[in-house]
């Protein structure tokens, strides 16, 4: 356990600060296509949850639904547009993650929270990363989600797991990052938002 506090301690000084600085964006590695209006940009947050699980520290991960408008059948963190009733960014994250898988809001403890993230899709996405309890056990309270599952977290922090990809949106072949993983096919915002949380641990050589 000792070992793994270290490195949860490791991330957690590595993100601090870097809440605020450049945002990324769906449109990182097709800068071509950036939106013209960034104004419209709709608030949403999500949570990347960690967890000790038996052969680590892994991530939490949800499949939406084939049915939802927005990004329908693709691997997600918790998470969603921010409320009225709100208090803040990490507030949605927090309520997301409870109304979808059942993860109370007490038992999170934020450790960081990584720079924003523009989609395609028109969202500005705030992400927070959080430490779970090692006997949480999560369950699907929400339409929008299909699945729950894991990964480790190594796997997600090696760059030599990721690869470019690319497929055609809107009449223009868009690029994006992947991260594959088993079965499940990590892309897009997910992808891109991992890629970002290894790319500042390895700069600060803390993972």
């Amino acid at each position: 356990m000792k070992r793994y506090k270290t490195k949860i301690d490791a991330i957690e000084s590595a993100l601090r600060n870097v809440e605020n600085t450049t945002t990324s964006s769906d449109f990182d590695l097709n800068p071509e296509q950036q939106p013209l209006d960034t104004q419209k940009l709709r608030d949403a947050a999500v949570l990347i949850p960690i967890v000790l699980g038996k052969n680590g520290l892994d991530v939490v991960f949800t499949k939406r639904s084939s049915r939802l408008r927005h990004h329908p059948g693709q691997i997600s963190f918790p998470g969603g547009k921010q409320d009225e009733t709100d208090t803040s960014f990490q507030h949605t994250a927090l309520r997301e993650a409870e109304e979808e898988i059942g993860l109370a809001q007490t038992d999170v403890q934020i450790i960081g929270a990584l720079p924003k993230h523009i989609t395609v899709t028109s969202f500005l996405v705030h992400p927070y990363v959080g430490l779970i309890p090692p006997d949480f056990t999560p369950h699907i309270l929400s339409e929008e989600v299909a699945e729950i599952f894991t990964a480790p977290l190594e796997h997600l922090l090696d760059p030599s797991n990721y690869l470019i990809e690319g497929r055609m949106w809107l009449g223009n072949r868009r690029q994006y990052f992947t991260v594959p993983y088993g079965p499940y096919y990590i892309w897009g915002a997910t992808a891109r938002m991992l890629r970002m949380l290894a790319d500042i641990l390895e700069r600060k050589d803390a993972y």
